[in-house]
């Protein structure tokens, strides 16, 4: 008999009910728990922690039903919504790092800026935009540009800047890369404009180049794009291609003309000090050679006075001693002495050599053997003359005795 026949009882073999209803014996159950006996504990379980009753209510409450069902119905509610809430408090973390500032927009707006570290504002209220403030970057520019003496250049630039107001780069302008790429542009327009193509092409770039990160600052700063210009650097200037063989010639001959010059420069720094130098040396030796000349005229005339003076006193003596002093100045190359006295026939040899010998090793000096003339100082000369009027003197005694007798 089938189980849902009339009369078979049917109940005993439902396979969709449980234990109390087929026999009336839980124990004999060997189905599957109750699925919904599991979910009512489940609620029973979420009501305790949240403050919900599991209590059940009578017939006079809701018509004899179990008003579990809606408590635990609540209880899930709410733990989802924690669960939501924690999961949305947690996606406002967020980490900023030591070479950022982080630009808060709340609802749209700007709200503040945060500094390096972890930080947490309200997703999908705030809005958090993250700026390197520290890396420096590059913008590269090139142009054709007419020069202040209409010939044409072209120019290359590198600017280096960086960020230095993370809310003026992030809400002022809308592109400021593209702000900075149109003032570069009129900023070297204005500076090559007021600029000879000669000293755009030497020497002149620094200052070109300093002129240009002056002016682009002050753009900058009028645009309010929160950018610092660190530096301009002028990669090449250059005429145009088409002409460029041409100007590669006059610059060649420029630079021959500038070492030319340096060379003539270097030449005369070298001949002109020399040449001064001589002249100085030549003036030093007229001065000297006049004051020697005026000196030894001056010492001639005193030496005269005062000889004039002892040839007044004693004239023969002083007449004999200009001779000998004449002889003497004559025959000073001479070593030997011959003398002839008053036409006798007697000899005299004076040594001369010896006695410039005898005189100089006197003087702690070395003798001289030299086979040429004797060079005799003053001292020396004055002492060889002294000798030869003694031994004259003493000659002259012999004769003059011999001649007696």
């Amino acid at each position: 008999m089938a189980w849902n026949e009339p009369g078979g009882n049917g109940d005993n073999h439902d396979p969709w009910r449980n234990g109390k209803n087929r026999g009336g014996k839980r124990g004999d159950d060997q189905g599957p728990p109750d699925l919904d006996e599991a979910l009512r504990k489940l609620q029973d379980k979420m009501n305790d922690i949240f403050g919900g009753s599991g209590k059940k209510q009578g017939p006079g409450h809701g018509g004899g039903g179990d008003g579990s069902g809606s408590a635990g119905g609540s209880g899930f509610f709410w733990l989802v919504l924690v669960l939501a809430g924690l999961f949305w408090a947690g996606m406002g973390f967020y980490t900023v790092d030591q070479q950022e500032r982080g630009v808060v927009l709340r609802l749209g707006k700007f709200y503040e800026v945060v500094d390096p570290g972890l930080q947490w504002n309200p997703p999908m209220i705030d809005d958090v935009s993250k700026v390197n403030v520290t890396r420096l970057r590059t913008h590269d520019h090139s142009a054709l540009m007419l020069t202040e003496d209409e010939n044409i250049v072209d120019v290359e630039v590198t600017v280096q800047y960086k960020i230095l107001d993370p809310k003026a780069y992030q809400l002022n302008v809308r592109d400021p890369e593209n702000s900075l790429s149109q003032a570069s542009e009129s900023a070297l327009r204005s500076v090559v404009g007021t600029s000879e193509m000669h000293s755009i092409l030497t020497e002149g770039r620094e200052a070109l180049a300093i002129e240009m990160q002056s002016d682009l600052q002050n753009l900058m700063n009028d645009y309010v794009t929160g950018l610092s210009i660190i530096k301009v650097n002028i990669k090449n200037a250059q005429a145009p291609s088409q002409v460029q063989d041409a100007f590669d010639d006059v610059i060649k001959a420029r630079e021959d003309e500038q070492r030319v010059k340096n060379e003539a420069e270097s030449y005369a720094n070298t001949v002109v000090p020399e040449a001064r130098g001589l002249a100085q040396r030549i003036l030093e030796e007229a001065n000297a050679y006049r004051e020697e000349v005026v000196a030894r005229a001056e010492g001639e005339s005193q030496r005269f006075t005062a000889l004039l003076n002892e040839y007044q006193k004693a004239p023969e003596v002083t007449r004999e001693r200009l001779y000998l002093d004449a002889m003497e100045t004559v025959m000073t190359g001479n070593p030997k002495v011959l003398v002839d006295v008053d036409g006798g026939n007697n000899m005299m040899y004076l040594p001369l050599d010896k006695l410039v010998n005898k005189s100089e090793q006197g003087r702690s000096l070395s003798p001289a053997r030299s086979t040429g003339p004797v060079r005799l100082d003053d001292e020396s000369l004055r002492q060889v003359t002294n000798q030869v009027i003694d031994q004259i003197t003493r000659q002259r005694q012999v004769i003059n005795r011999r001649e007696g007798r």
